[in-house]
C-alpha cells in the first residue's frame, strides 16, 4: 500500500500538465466515482482574493449553527491535510490514501491533474463522513475548475483582479468571465463587491443565475466597536468585528452571511455572531506577537498588496518594518513592490524551491527597491536573518506566497 507522501508524488507524474483547465476528465471520473451529484448543500467560493476569508466564514458559522461541515481549500500552508477538514479537523492519511485509491480504480486510462485528484478526493471523503454541508474553494479561475463539476446550491464570487493571466485571460473582463462561470440557472450569485468587471453581470444574465450584489441587496457598516449587516432576508445588529484582520473582513464576512441566508440551512442570528468571533485563517494577516511581532500574509498579486499596505498602515509599528519576501515565478513582483515598498524600511529576500519558485537575485532586480539587506537561498535562511537584524520594537511581515508562510510558520514553531 503506497502511503500519502507516495500518493501525492505519483499524482504529480500522472498527468503530463501540471495545470490543465477542463472537466471533461475530473467530470467523467466523478461519474464513475458517484460523487458528481452531492448529497448535502454546496456552497462554492471563487475570487481573485476573499475567497480563503469568506470560507472560513462560511464554515465558522455553520459549525456555530451545529452543522457538520466539509471543507475544501488549496493551496496547503505545511501539510497536504490542510486541504480536506470535516467538523474542522483535516482529513487522516488514511481517509486521504483510500479516497485515492477509490479514484485510481475508477479513473481507466483518464488523466488527473495533481488539482483533480485532491477536488475528488475530498468529494469522496465528504461522502463517507456524510457531512451537513460542503465548501468549495475554487483553485484557479472557476467555470473550469475542478471544483466546478459540481452545481453548488450557491455561488460565491469575492473579486475579481488581475492574476493568472496566461490561464485566464489578458483582461479583467477575461478574468471576470472565467470566475463568473461557478455561477448556475436559476441559482443565488452572491456578487462580493459592487465594482466587477461587466462581464461578471453579463455572465449572470446569460447564464440566468439570481444575482446579490454587495452594497445593493445586501450592505453593512461600521457601528462602534461593532457592526450592522443588512438585507431583504434580515438585519443583524450589533454584530462583533470579525475575527480576521482588516477592514475588508466586513466585505467578505457580509458575503458569507448572504450566502448563507441564499442556502437551504437555517443559521440562527447568535450563531453568525459567535462564527464571525471564532473564525480562524492562518496566514491572512495573522499577527504573531512578541518583542519583535511577526505578522504573516500570503499577498501574492497586485490587490491583495493593497490591502496587506492598508492593513499595515492601520497597525501603528513603534520600529522599523522589515520585509521576509518571495514569490513564484507567475507573480507581477514589479507591481507588489510598488505598492509595499513605502511600508517596508528593509527587504529580506527569500529564494523559493523549485519549479516555480523564483531565485532571491530575480526577485530583487523586480522589486526596483533598492539594496536588500539580504538574498537568501531559503525561507529558514531569511527568516534567520531577519530576526538577527530586528531589534526590539521592530516587526518582520512575511508574505509573497503560501510557499513561503508555510515554512515561515514551521520556522516560528507555529505548526
Amino acid at each position: 500500500m503506497r502511503t500519502l507522501a507516495e500518493w501525492l508524488e505519483l499524482q504529480q507524474r500522472v498527468h503530463p500538465r501540471e495545470i490543465e483547465l477542463g472537466l471533461e476528465r475530473v467530470a467523467r471520473v466523478a461519474r464513475a466515482l458517484g460523487i458528481e451529484r452531492p448529497d448535502a448543500p454546496t456552497w462554492i467560493v471563487g475570487g481573485t482574493n476573499g475567497k480563503g476569508s469568506t470560507l472560513a466564514f462560511l464554515d465558522s458559522i455553520l459549525t456555530a449553527a451545529a452543522f457538520t461541515t466539509g471543507v475544501f481549500t488549496s493551496p496547503h500552508l505545511v501539510r497536504y491535510n490542510e486541504r480536506v477538514r470535516v467538523g474542522g479537523a483535516e482529513a487522516t492519511d488514511a481517509e486521504l490514501i483510500e479516497a485515492f485509491e477509490a479514484i485510481e480504480a475508477a479513473r481507466g486510462d483518464t488523466t488527473l491533474t495533481y488539482f483533480e485528484f485532491n477536488a475528488l478526493a475530498a468529494l469522496l471523503v465528504f461522502r463517507w463522513r456524510g457531512v451537513d454541508a460542503q465548501l468549495l474553494e475554487v483553485g484557479l479561475g472557476g467555470r473550469l475548475d475542478a471544483t466546478n463539476l459540481v452545481d453548488a446550491d450557491v455561488a460565491v464570487l469575492c473579486s475579481v483582479g488581475s492574476d493568472h493571466h496566461e490561464w485566464l485571460g489578458p483582461t479583467l473582463e477575461d478574468i471576470g468571465r472565467e470566475k463568473a462561470g461557478i455561477f448556475r440557472r436559476g441559482r443565488p450569485a452572491i456578487v462580493g463587491a459592487p465594482d466587477m468587471p461587466a462581464s461578471v453581470f453579463a455572465e449572470i444574465e446569460r447564464i440566468g443565475a439570481i444575482p446579490q450584489l454587495a452594497r445593493r441587496d445586501y450592505d453593512w457598516e461600521r457601528a462602534g466597536a461593532g457592526w450592522t449587516y443588512r438585507s431583504r432576508a434580515r438585519t443583524l445588529a450589533d454584530l462583533p468585528l470579525p475575527a480576521l484582520a482588516g477592514e475588508v473582513q466586513l466585505a467578505n464576512a457580509s458575503a458569507a452571511i448572504a450566502a448563507l441566508d441564499a442556502g437551504p440551512l437555517p443559521v440562527p442570528a447568535h450563531a453568525v455572531a459567535l462564527g464571525l468571533g471564532q473564525a480562524r485563517l492562518p496566514g491572512r494577516f495573522q499577527v504573531v506577537p512578541g518583542e519583535i511581532e511577526w505578522i504573516l500574509d500570503v499577498a501574492h498579486n497586485g490587490p491583495a498588496a493593497v490591502e496587506l499596505a492598508r492593513n499595515l498602515a492601520a497597525r501603528s509599528a513603534r520600529g522599523r518594518t522589515i520585509a521576509v519576501a518571495g514569490f513564484l515565478d507567475d507573480k507581477d513582483v514589479a507591481a507588489i513592490g510598488r505598492v509595499l515598498a513605502p511600508c517596508i524600511d528593509a527587504w529580506v529576500i527569500a529564494t523559493l524551491p523549485p519549479p516555480r519558485g523564483l531565485a532571491a537575485a530575480r526577485v530583487a532586480a523586480h522589486l526596483g527597491v533598492g539594496a536588500p539587506l539580504a538574498l537568501c537561498d531559503s525561507v529558514a535562511d531569511a527568516c534567520a536573518h531577519a530576526r538577527t537584524v530586528a531589534r526590539a520594537g521592530d516587526r518582520v511581515v512575511a508574505f509573497g506566497s503560501f510557499h513561503l508562510v508555510g515554512p515561515v510558520l514551521e520556522w516560528l514553531q507555529l505548526y
